[in-house]
């Protein structure tokens, strides 16, 4: 005679059939090509002002739609200073209003950066003006032409930390940035230069070169289309002599 199974072992049978596969993330990755200039370090008790230089570069894989990137840590070792507190500064609310960077102090202006995203699928380009926030923060006052326009200062947080590294930074993106006119903005490459003003010499500044140069970490956050996050890492050193 055939032997039925018991009812409770079907139910759970027909729930693991039916059930949906748990979705594959795609592989999001992140490369750094950064540099400082000069090259030859300074010492404590005579910092070398510097200008740190570069470009970020994000890639999906094959197949998958890239994702919007909300967040971002930078873990920068010692070796380095940070002098926002000794500079000219300006306010998230003075970036916010009309003329953005124009209501600032011209010496609060510490740099510049470029980036090319997909808007879906058609190429904008993002102009960001680095500007100083003070002791503990700085600004990347970013205006977007396409789909629409958008001029937004992205704030960035600068943390002292204690053991291997020296600083943490903290880039939040505001949701204004990631969806424009209902359209994913997915940043593709992110080219930067800051400090090495003359009117700020010593904004970004170095006091020692560590054996193999700064050691620098960099962590993205994603989310995709489908509402599902990710986060990918990127450690190197820059040389330094």
């Amino acid at each position: 005679m055939r032997r039925l199974l018991p009812l409770p072992i079907v139910a759970i049978a027909a729930a693991v059939a039916v059930a949906p596969a748990t979705a594959q993330l795609p592989d999001t990755g992140v490369k750094v090509n950064a540099k400082v200039t000069p090259k030859k370090a300074g010492t404590k008790k005579k910092p070398k002002g510097v200008k740190l230089s570069g470009k970020v570069q994000w890639s999906t894989e094959a197949g998958f739609e890239p994702p919007v990137i909300t967040a971002a840590n930078v873990l920068i070792s010692k070796g380095g200073v940070y002098n926002g507190g000794k500079y000219a500064k300006c306010s998230k609310k003075k970036l916010q209003r009309d003329g953005g960077p124009n209501n600032c102090p011209k010496k609060s202006i510490m740099g510049k950066a470029s980036g090319l995203a997909l808007a879906d699928t058609v190429p904008t380009k993002p102009k960001v003006v680095i500007v100083n926030g003070g002791a503990k923060s700085s600004f990347l006052y970013t205006t977007l032409y396409h789909p629409a326009l958008v001029q937004e200062p992205v704030p960035v947080s600068v943390k002292k930390q204690s053991g291997k590294w020296a600083y943490r930074l903290r880039i939040t993106v505001p949701e204004n940035l990631l969806i424009v006119a209902g359209v994913p903005i997915a940043l593709k490459t992110f080219n930067f230069s800051v400090g090495g003003k003359k009117y700020a010499p010593k904004y970004i500044a170095t006091t020692s070169c560590p054996k193999g140069g700064y050691s620098f970490q960099l962590q993205t956050f994603y989310r995709y289309n489908d509402g599902s996050t990710n986060s990918s890492k990127f450690t190197d050193r820059v040389p330094c002599s």
